[in-house]
């Protein structure tokens, strides 16, 4: 069972899963839950027979499965990568690269049951691809360059086309580089045919740290500074190793970010600044409602090296949703997102002038947005909400809808993996290896897989699953496994343990959500066997 932090120490979002190149070797058979000693685990195939033995992307059991998930009406959307340059406030403009000229991009919605065709145009000078975070597809549509596509080149355009089954909050960016941290990102909302929530008024909150086109600054230049010019383990995996972009800035190095949330160190990269929707708290975003009035938050964490402590000045919160599954309704007074995590909240408005307050979780900074109902001043942006130190619901505390609940059932597999890697070698990995898409950990389809996290580095981790969500195990609910997720967080000296059945096959990614992390090497690959 998984060894879970105390509310105050457990990071309140979900990811997933991060494995590292080897991980085949760490697969193990088990017919029983974890706490008993693993078998003996099996060799790693070498890279030369992975073809041989694995399902490929675009492959006949793929392909079954996604008609299994049948043709419901098709929803065309375009969209085009390309330079630009955005408006964050308060008379600051940026040169980066985006979806469109604003930012987020615009929100792509769709109805669940339907098709969804999506013509990407890249107008950049790197390579690109599109990741669909949250959504379990198709494999050769995933977007993972070199494993589950080729990398679309620049000046080129691909169209990504697949069924959408499950409603639920949910984003899109690239898997290239680090091209997350710029402004290629937007949200995904996949609507509930048969919608259970009431409520008058939708807002989305896209939460981001920002520090491209500042004073020169580019992520990749960070990126470099931080590997010491090493460059980035998925250059290999097929984008663009050239820095495009690249000028010399400021130093971004993080230095003495604490927090007792996330166990110790906060992050590594010191972001200019923080944003709500694309916006800095000195000019911020505003959502206007009617006092009484039952608002939906769509809260997703798009930063790359920050987790962000949520309230609403003045506002009790219900957590409804986490990584677009719905858990029982649980009050909380503030959330703590993961980069890649998603929250759906509901509250009831007040009458007058309110802050969304993002605290950059032990960065000493924070972002804001505003509801207003009534007549008043914009408070500033450095307000900081008594609730921010109130009650803080954390993934341990919630349960999972009975309508969505992961059944208890023995693993037939047991997968374990050591997060290894320190911040002054920058050596990211799993069990002391760095990413190979070559080294695949095997399950087959059916099985009900058992993944066991182990953090033997002194910093946290979100972890994300691509393809699947697992259910939290071990969480102290008391009634079954715990709530379905995508991504969640892994403390320093922690274990997580989550469980997920085998049931969209192809090659699928698992990794840090930590775009920095990711690139030095903290990304696996998951394998179906044929």
């Amino acid at each position: 069972m998984s060894e879970m932090p105390t509310r105050r120490a457990l990071l309140g979002a979900g990811i997933a899963l991060a494995g590292t190149a080897g991980l085949a070797s760490r697969a193990v058979a088990s017919p029983a839950v974890a706490s008993p000693a693993p078998a003996s685990p099996s060799r790693a195939p070498s890279p030369a027979r992975a073809a041989d033995q694995y399902v490929t992307p675009d492959g006949p059991e793929v392909v079954d499965a996604e008609n299994r998930r049948g043709a419901g009406p098709l929803r065309k959307v375009s969209l085009t990568a390309a330079a630009s340059r955005l408006d964050l406030g308060g008379g600051l403009t940026v040169p980066t690269w985006a979806y469109g000229d604003r930012l987020p991009g615009e929100a792509i919605r769709i109805t669940a049951g339907d098709t969804l065709e999506l013509a990407l145009a890249n107008h950049l000078t790197q390579s690109t691809t599109m990741h669909w975070h949250g959504l379990s597809i198709r494999n050769d549509m995933d977007g993972v360059p070199a494993l589950t596509q080729q990398p679309v080149k620049a000046g080129a355009d691909f169209t990504y086309r697949f069924a959408v089954t499950h409603p639920g909050t949910h984003w899109i960016h690239p898997h290239s580089g680090v091209q997350l941290d710029r402004g290629l990102y937007a949200p995904l909302i996949v609507e509930d045919p048969e919608e259970p929530l009431a409520y008058d008024k939708e807002w989305v909150v896209v939460l981001d740290d920002w520090l491209d086109g500042v004073d020169g600054s580019t992520p990749d230049a960070v990126l470099d500074e931080l590997t010491k010019g090493r460059g980035a383990a998925h250059d290999a995996a097929g984008h663009d190793s050239a820095r495009a972009g690249r000028a010399e800035g400021p130093s971004r190095l993080l230095e003495g970010a604490r927090s007792d949330l996330l166990g110790g160190h906060a992050g590594d990269v010191a972001y200019p600044h923080y944003l709500v929707n694309g916006r800095r708290g000195e000019d911020p975003s505003v959502f206007e409602a009617r006092p009484g009035d039952r608002i939906r938050l769509r809260v997703i964490n798009a930063g790359g090296d920050t987790a962000f402590r949520l309230a609403l000045g003045g506002h009790r919160m219900t957590v409804t949703h986490t990584d677009g599954f719905p858990v029982r309704h649980t009050e909380t007074d503030a959330l703590l997102l993961g980069m890649g995590e998603r929250y759906d909240l509901l509250v009831t408005a007040g009458d007058g002038v309110f802050p969304l307050t993002a605290l950059a979780e032990g960065k000493g900074a924070s972002a804001m947005a505003v509801l207003r109902t009534g007549t008043g001043a914009l408070p500033p942006a450095s307000v900081r909400p008594a609730e921010l130190d109130g009650e803080l619901v954390t993934a341990d505390r919630l349960a999972p809808d009975e309508s969505v609940a992961l059944a208890e059932r023995e693993p037939d597999r047991t997968v374990r993996i050591t997060l290894t890697g320190s911040m002054a070698a920058y050596d990211w990995g799993f069990d002391g290896k760095s990413y190979d898409p070559a080294a695949r950990s095997p399950v087959r389809a059916g099985e009900r897989v058992r993944l066991v996290f182990t953090n033997r580095t002194a910093m946290w981790h979100p972890l994300h699953l691509h393809g699947h969500t697992f259910a939290l195990a071990g969480t102290g609910q008391g009634a079954g496994l715990g709530a379905r997720k995508d991504t969640a967080a892994i403390l320093p000296g922690r274990t997580l343990t989550v469980d997920f059945d085998a049931d969209n096959p192809g090659l699928w990614m698992l990794h840090c959500h930590n775009v920095y992390h990711a690139e030095a090497g903290m990304m696996t690959v998951l394998g179906y066997l044929r």
